[in-house]
């Protein structure tokens, strides 16, 4: 039972599985709201366009329908007015045209936004099988498609019927008024066709766009057993992982080794630690740790420093203390300031005599390292407890 649980697609869509889908293709579209979109805008522009339309075409007509002398004894130049005349009615008719081809390309966007991708156009030979068509012909999504194509005629033709029907004494007013009062009469009642029929749509699209969004996301819900792979591929390879850490361990090191030439003096345990110390006056409120490490690193530090001819001091307190309680790239903590200036002051005494000579500076030793930040001391004290 906690198998076929597994298997039963009863998970919300992970928003990874939805950006697959949406790089697919696999969006959900209405074909319902493209329709009354582009219905709406092609009736708004006739309203907005409908004059001048309606003038261009009784000239187009007019002038098509009237044959003077020239084109009457010379044949040849039907043929040039036919394209002129073609041509200007083309020109009447393509901003509305442009109209309805801008809202029919942008329409599918209203549900799901931009999507531009060539997936669904790579050539899948799995879609011709018959058996796969024939599957797809009597599947539940199909037999739903046809019910609502029935249902959505009925509607439509219901409202329609019964619009035609309700102004049914004004149609056969008409025919017995002056076509000067007519042709406004017949707009009216065509409009208000016009715009019962387009309720009739919008109710459906109301229907439709909750419903494709639902189905939409009923195809893309997930087990359980596919939302705990997808964890693990998402927080990845336990393995690489590893690697990758390793990786960034070795770049980090590599990145601290290469600071420390900069450094101004190594504090030493002196076999166990190594802490490489740079201040600078102008531009740093204290000193701060640009190298730190233990065993072979700590003796790796000290080779580099060597090799810059850095001053190495033997300060063992200090050195556990700083290692403890610092971090690569940090100041160094306010109750080893004391400590810390004593060191660069030696250092400093240090230059001083190499390049001026003199007496040769002592290295403290005695330095003024609190008990607490002692790791050592600190430890030796819980054992004597």
């Amino acid at each position: 039972m906690a198998e076929d649980s597994d298997l039963e697609k009863t998970e919300q869509p992970s928003q990874r599985r939805l950006d697959q889908a949406r790089e697919e293709g696999q969006v959900a579209r209405s074909r319902e709201l493209s329709t009354f979109v582009v219905l709406m805008a092609g009736g708004a522009g006739l309203w907005l366009m409908g004059s001048t339309l309606s003038q261009q075409l009784i000239k187009l007509i007019r002038e098509g329908l009237t044959l003077n002398s020239d084109l009457i004894f010379k044949p040849e130049l039907l043929m040039p007015h036919l394209h002129s005349l073609s041509l200007e009615a083309l020109m009447t008719f393509l901003p509305y045209l442009i109209l309805l081809l801008a809202v029919a390309t942008f329409s599918p966007l209203l549900l799901n936004g931009w999507l531009f991708t060539f997936k669904p156009l790579i050539p899948d030979f799995s879609k011709l099988s018959p058996a796969a068509g024939i599957g797809r012909m009597f599947s539940v999504h199909s037999l739903i498609e046809l019910l609502k194509a029935i249902a959505k005629s009925l509607l439509v033709g219901g409202i329609g019927s019964w619009a035609i029907w309700h102004n049914r004494e004004s149609v056969l007013l008409l025919i017995g008024e002056p076509v000067v009062q007519s042709i406004p009469h017949l707009g009216s009642v065509m409009w208000a066709c016009f715009a019962t029929i387009m309720g009739g749509l919008l109710l459906i699209v109301a229907i439709d766009v909750p419903y494709q969004l639902w189905e939409h996301n009923k195809k893309l819900k997930m087990t359980k057993e596919e939302v705990r792979r997808e964890a693990k591929e998402s927080e990845g390879d336990p393995q690489v992982k590893t690697k990758i850490r390793s990786m960034q361990r070795e770049m980090a090191r590599r990145r601290m080794m290469a600071e420390i030439p900069t450094a101004d003096v190594v504090v030493t345990n002196p076999t166990h630690f190594s802490v490489a110390l740079k201040y600078s006056e102008s531009g740093m409120r204290a000193p701060i740790v640009v190298a730190k490490g233990t065993h072979l690193t700590a003796a790796k530090i000290k080779e580099i420093a060597m090799a810059n001819n850095i001053p190495i001091l033997e300060a063992p307190p200090l050195a556990r203390a700083l290692y403890k309680h610092t971090e690569l790239g940090q100041s160094i903590p306010e109750a080893l300031y004391t400590a810390v200036a004593e060191v660069l002051a030696y250092v400093y005494q240090l230059r001083r005599y190499q390049t001026a000579g003199g007496i040769y500076p002592q290295e403290p030793t005695e330095l003024p390292v609190p008990k607490e930040l002692d790791p050592f001391h600190s430890n030796s004290e819980l054992a004597a407890e």
